[in-house]
């Protein structure tokens, strides 16, 4: 293994370790101590954990087995591996890990309880490893019958929060949905960051200027694709220049403007985009 990788491997343990101690806190310091649940596996051992009095650090790991096993059909080996190892430490830490609860404020509790939770889980995804294995069983259902992810987690929620509600009760439900929604946005937030893209394709009359604008003037890389526009079957045809760029979505208003300043009537389509690689991408605040 060359200095790179040893670097590369170092610091996602670190990352890891660091995602470790931040679940840790929302789960000892905040849901733990009042009863609070959160969706997934994680929810399914805090509810065991109520109703049968056990100590939560034996039932996560127990409990994160079936997932585990379905993971073994759906995941890299060494990304299941990660995981074991990263649940089985989560548990000693939550083990040997002496916070108190710090409010008994229940909208503080369930916030954040969540944030950290969700950080903890999203930083522990961001370096190839998972805390909670609702997202394996999504996986699964994913490839082998075509179900959504966020459909299968959404219908696993719905059936934990359910049971909650009558076996705890509708109160603490309500408030670990609310652990659940935060927990969720704080894991798109862990793993997006600010760096937030979106893509633009600008079909326009003055294509030369616009792209001139966007190289010289805004400092963004562009692609150009030549197309037809046109419609129907055998509709009116012509060729034009579509140009195809990605920006933060900070920028999408600004540009907006400048295209408008060109071309009031250029035709332009925006679309999220999952992840960004290499190419000349103007990044958050620069």
């Amino acid at each position: 293994m060359d200095k790179k990788n040893i670097k590369n491997t170092f610091i996602e343990i670190v990352q890891i370790g660091i995602a470790l101690i931040l679940a840790s806190i929302g789960l000892k310091a905040f849901l733990l101590p009042n009863g609070f649940l959160d969706g997934g596996v994680t929810g399914i051992a805090i509810l065991i954990s109520e109703l049968f009095a056990i100590n939560i650090s034996i039932v996560l790991p127990i409990v994160s087995l079936p997932f585990f096993i379905i993971g073994y059909f759906t995941i890299t080996k060494r990304i299941l591996f990660k995981s074991v190892i990263s649940i089985i430490c989560l548990s000693l830490v939550i083990y040997f890990e002496n916070f108190g609860s710090i409010t008994d404020d229940k909208l503080i509790i369930a916030t954040f309880g969540g944030l950290f939770l969700g950080s903890g889980i999203g930083l522990a995804i961001r370096n190839g490893t998972v805390l909670d294995g609702s997202e394996l069983l999504g996986l699964y259902f994913n490839e082998k019958y075509g179900i959504s992810i966020g459909t299968i987690i959404l219908l696993f929620n719905i059936v934990l929060f359910g049971i909650t509600a009558i076996v705890l009760s509708p109160e603490v439900a309500m408030y670990s949905i609310l652990t659940f929604f935060v927990t969720s946005k704080a894991i798109d937030f862990t793993i997006q960051g600010f760096e937030n893209y979106v893509g633009l394709m600008i079909v326009s009359k003055k294509s030369a200027e616009i792209q001139e604008r966007f190289l010289q003037e805004i400092g963004q890389g562009i692609t150009v694709y030549k197309g037809v526009k046109g419609y129907g079957k055998t509709g009116i045809t012509e060729t034009k220049e579509i140009i195809h760029v990605v920006i933060n979505r900070i920028d999408v208003k600004r540009i907006n403007r400048r295209i408008n300043e060109l071309d009031e009537e250029a035709f332009i389509i925006e679309f999220d985009v999952n992840n960004v690689k290499g190419g000349e991408i103007r990044r958050f605040m620069n």
